[in-house]
């Protein structure tokens, strides 16, 4: 199959062949007919399966197609098409996906999002775009001073829904959703289905078809998992030994927290390992900087939270290495997931010490399948070491996990850690996305 056999036209068929993609990618063989129909879609799918492009051009063929919609009441210039993501980093990757397939149409757009000045993106706002790309927060900053209006509204995109959920955006986007026309085409991509999610969904989407390109859940198959067990406070240290002894250029690194994420680039750095550290305490020109320094090869680690990470889009990213174990496995998936893109093979390195193995075993039990351990000669761990308290950083506030390892699960855990109340205002955390 093609991109010319799913009925896109010729506008669009230009500026896909223009970036080299002749084949679609399985979510957008099925996805872009499904969108093109005019129903709710309710698709899953990973992270680097092409899902953006898979609701983008039928998203701007039917823009093309049809008529705009009367303008109507309310207050502020509306779109004809919204698309919510969780991240800024995610709003400007699928903003820049909507010009690169929309160059040879007439369609304008813009994303919307925390970090920068709130001037320019009311004087866009104003005068008027076809597509806005926003993060929650933002979106609700400018709804609320008037500068946009959704009477228009004919096209709803929720990206990345599972992320919005772990980080308590849901009740900003039923606040938008508030005010969206009842009639409207809408999409829900998650790349994992938990219970909340499809609840969610049933309150979002009118009789969705549903698309699932992978088992739910599952892992990449072109990923080489590995687990090196290995005594916490030695972490730093076999990382740097990795890079070292196998002389990998590019690697992507999760830490659980900021802190930790500052600390690991200086021990990096002194080592003589050119590191940058990607998280929200960084300004939005830090953070598009340290980025770019990534993918053109100046600097060889970079080292990310799990909410600053999302929306990184690197073609053939070889390494991936979880300097700290996520205390929710869903989250595993998500960050292997940002390497083996597109069919392209890769590695994801687990750095495992005692106080993490409850976790282990709750990834493997998500991805019902062991995790190849190794032993790193040298780094070889404590056999007598006590495991300790983890405490994690998750979502919107932060908390102790205080189980050890070897403790049996908690039923719920995840979804009361994903609803503890934040400690700060709202309004001061919305800017952090």
């Amino acid at each position: 199959m093609t991109f010319s056999s799913l009925g896109l036209s010729e506008g669009l068929l230009r500026a896909v062949a223009d970036q080299g993609y002749t084949v679609p990618t399985p979510i957008q063989r099925h996805a872009i007919p499904a969108v093109l129909a005019g129903g709710d879609v309710l698709a899953g799918a990973q992270t680097g399966t092409g899902k953006t492009a898979g609701f983008v051009l039928p998203m701007l063929q039917r823009l093309t197609a049809h008529a705009p919609r009367h303008a109507g009441g309310g207050r502020g210039r509306s779109p004809r098409a919204l698309i919510l993501t969780p991240t800024r980093e995610l709003a400007a990757q699928v903003e820049a996906s909507i010009k690169t397939y929309g160059r040879h149409l007439s369609i304008t757009s813009t994303a919307i999002f925390g970090g920068v000045g709130f001037g320019p993106q009311t004087a866009l706002l104003r005068r008027g775009v076809d597509v806005v790309v926003a993060t929650p927060g933002r979106l609700l900053d400018h709804l609320g001073q008037g500068n946009i209006g959704f009477s228009r509204v004919e096209f709803f995109v929720l990206d990345e829904a599972d992320r919005m959920l772990d980080l308590g955006f849901i009740p900003d986007v039923k606040r938008i959703l508030a005010v969206l026309p009842r009639q409207r085409q809408s999409l829900l991509f998650s790349a994992t289905f938990s219970p909340e999610i499809k609840a969610f969904a049933e309150t979002l989407l009118d009789r969705p078809r549903t698309i699932e390109v992978t088992p739910p859940n599952s892992t990449v198959d072109m990923i080489v998992q590995r687990v090196h067990p290995v005594d916490r406070d030695r972490k730093s240290q076999l990382l740097a030994y990795l890079v070292g002894h196998h002389r990998w250029q590019q690697v992507l690194v999760f830490t659980r927290t900021k802190h930790g994420a500052d600390k690991l680039v200086r021990s990096l750095e002194a080592d003589g390992i050119r590191a940058i550290a990607l998280h929200g305490n960084k300004s939005q020109n830090a953070r598009t900087r340290a980025l770019a320094d990534f993918k053109a090869g100046r600097v060889t680690v970079l080292v990310a939270t799990d909410i600053a990470a999302r929306g990184i889009d690197i073609d053939q990213l070889p390494h991936v290495v979880n300097y700290d174990i996520p205390n929710v496995p869903e989250d595993y998936i998500h960050r292997i997931g940002r390497t083996g893109r597109a069919g392209s093979s890769g590695e994801a390195i687990s750095l495992v010490c005692v106080d993490e193995r409850a976790f282990l075993r709750d990834i493997e039990r998500l991805i019902k399948r062991s995790i190849p351990q190794q032993v790193v000669e040298g780094f070889e761990p404590d056999p007598n070491a006590r495991a300790q308290p983890v405490f994690a950083q998750r979502g919107r506030g932060s908390g102790q996990v205080t189980r050890p390892s070897g403790a049996p699960p908690r039923a719920g855990n995840r979804t009361a850690r994903a609803r503890k109340p934040a400690p700060a205002p709202r309004a001061r955390q919305r800017t952090k996305h």
